[in-house]
């Protein structure tokens, strides 16, 4: 009789340290994988956190030139068409308009700071490479007739070391369609409304997360 309570004693114990360590190995896993999803939840937010620090090249465009748009990049040369006068042939003030390409689908716009010679310019942008504004960047002409259809960046200061070719539109200028001088400042302001009242649009751009660098033979 002893012998079998003994046995239901021992029974019962096996039973209850089964049950809780059962208990105890879901939770250490209900832990680790709170843990796991903080931990990616973290990592996410940080790098959406990081992300937004760098102002995209439209919006970049538009602040820091007198020409203003709507759109993807890649769209800026079709939108500016009766609107802004544009052409081949670089000028102090006026936007860089990049063509979309498979590294580069959303295209890039630049402003022109400076007319250094028919084949070199320099230029200010942002969100080129996944950087953030860049100022004084040197951009050659490579195109074969000198129209400005494909350049090379400069990679970072040294303007002796240049990336790989982009097709490019030209050049929008900063005055009105069938303007010869600057636009006046009015115009800006009603372009910005003539944009203010169509469907908004999301403005997008996408630089190359690298540049391949390729020196210079001139």
């Amino acid at each position: 009789m002893r012998d079998g309570r003994s046995k239901k004693l021992k029974l019962t114990l096996a039973v209850v340290s089964f049950v809780s360590a059962s208990f105890l190995a879901c939770g250490a896993q209900a832990t680790t994988r709170h843990a796991t999803h903080r931990g990616v939840h973290s990592t996410s937010a940080r790098h959406h956190h990081s992300s937004g620090h760098v102002i995209q090249c439209v919006a970049y465009a538009k602040s820091a030139s007198d020409v203003v748009l709507r759109g993807n990049a890649r769209d800026w040369w079709h939108n500016a068409a009766g609107v802004y006068e544009r052409g081949l042939e670089p000028k102090s003030g006026s936007v860089l308009n990049f063509r979309a390409t498979r590294r580069m689908p959303m295209g890039h716009v630049a402003v022109v700071r400076n007319v250094v010679d028919s084949r070199t310019i320099v230029i200010d942008q942002s969100h080129w490479a996944q950087a953030g504004i860049s100022h004084n960047v040197s951009v050659i002409d490579v195109s074969p007739n000198n129209d400005w259809s494909a350049v090379r960046v400069a990679l970072g200061s040294n303007s002796s070391n240049y990336g790989s070719i982009y097709p490019t539109y030209g050049f929008i200028y900063p005055r009105s369609a069938g303007a010869s001088k600057a636009a006046p400042a009015s115009l800006k302001q009603e372009v910005m409304t003539a944009w203010a009242n169509k469907i908004p649009a999301t403005q997008l751009a996408q630089a190359p997360a690298t540049a391949q660098p390729v020196t210079d033979s001139k």
